[in-house]
């Protein structure tokens, strides 16, 4: 049984600069390089036939390339924080197309994401970490901007079961502009 999410995959000179900023945060456990992506649908643990069903339906999918920048650093948890990201710059083309997969994940049966979608790259899990901490690394890379980057394909993830995820596989990549 996959457990599979679809995405978009960091070029690697951007993956280069997020790894730089690695460090400074007692109880952080940072992320691979490698592992760097944009999430565009968890789909979760599934059978082989809804696999293959998935797969079969964003081959359809139909967009242009588009340009993507990373931009701002944040964390998830509140008061709380669990994770540390790298903030997406707003990008209506990233919306579309995770709204697609949306769609195509529900017409096939899965229930709907509950979570609202905030494009980010993970680059750290937290645990027992103190607020300030977070805080005084956000600001300390809060201008982080990264090139415009341009996304030509978004891929089929597969993970093992584990805590905080990775290694990740790409199981299908499926080219943007093919049917323009």
């Amino acid at each position: 049984m996959p457990r599979l999410f679809t995405g978009v995959e960091i070029p690697t000179d951007v993956a280069f600069e997020l790894e730089l900023m690695k460090g400074g945060i007692w109880g952080a456990r940072w992320i691979d390089r490698d592992s760097y992506h944009i999430t565009l649908r968890f789909i979760g643990d599934i059978d082989d036939g809804l696999a293959r069903e998935i797969a079969a339906e964003l081959d359809a999918v139909s967009a242009k390339p588009f340009t993507l920048r990373l931009k701002g650093i944040g964390a998830f948890g509140g008061n709380k924080p669990h994770s540390l990201y790298a903030s997406v710059a707003e990008s209506p083309e990233l919306r579309r197309l995770q709204s697609t997969h949306e769609r195509i994940c529900q017409m096939l049966g899965l229930p709907p994401e509950q979570r609202k979608f905030t494009p980010h790259v993970t680059l750290a899990r937290l645990r027992d970490t103190t607020l300030d901490h977070v805080h005084r690394f956000i600001a300390a890379h809060s201008l982080f901007a990264s090139r415009f980057f341009e996304v030509d394909r978004f891929v089929l993830f597969s993970s093992r079961p584990s805590r905080g995820g990775g290694p990740y596989a790409v199981e299908e990549a499926y080219a943007l502009g093919a049917a323009f």
